[in-house]
């Protein structure tokens, strides 16, 4: 298995880092890095406290999690973020946004939406002639800290 390494930067101590779910699932959960409140009909980009340095060909896939509408009455205005490789500058900080459906408050660490990053497909037809990106996932032993790294294996299971 070969490995990739992802740098996270942390907004502070105080937000949970990220680590992989345990056997459930190939998706990363995100939490709010600060209190949120939200009227019915309002619109906020909930900040993640995270920022990360994808490597190139690479891309992030953010959505809400499955519970996020039941619990918070939220839904996410894009559907799917996208964060590519070039989202990577000092103050490139992963935001979520949100519309309300009715008036909630969504807490500091609360689980809010979940990411997975995959290859580029674009990049990897171009680069490697193929028609189907691979999956990855993050290595579950492996967690960071502050400006650490996060190490991700190619999946041969997932294509």
């Amino acid at each position: 298995m070969s490995f990739l390494d992802i740098e996270i930067k942390y907004l502070n101590d105080s937000i949970e880092h990220l680590h992989y779910i345990d056997g459930k699932s190939d998706w990363i959960d995100l939490r709010a890095a600060e209190d949120v409140e939200f009227k019915t009909g309002e619109y906020h980009l909930i900040p993640l406290g995270v920022a990360m340095r994808l490597p190139h060909g690479y891309e992030a896939h953010v959505v809400p999690r499955s519970s996020t509408f039941k619990n918070y009455g939220l839904m996410q205005t894009n559907h799917m973020g996208v964060i590519d490789s070039s989202y990577c500058g000092d103050e490139d900080w992963w935001y979520v946004p949100m519309y309300a459906t009715r008036d909630c408050v969504v807490h500091k660490n609360d689980r809010i939406c979940q990411f997975r990053i995959i290859q580029n497909l674009f990049r990897y037809r171009r680069t490697f002639g193929r028609s189907k990106p691979r999956r990855i996932r993050i290595h579950r032993d492996i967690v960071s800290k502050f400006y650490g790294c996060m190490h991700i294996y190619e999946s041969e299971l997932h294509h």
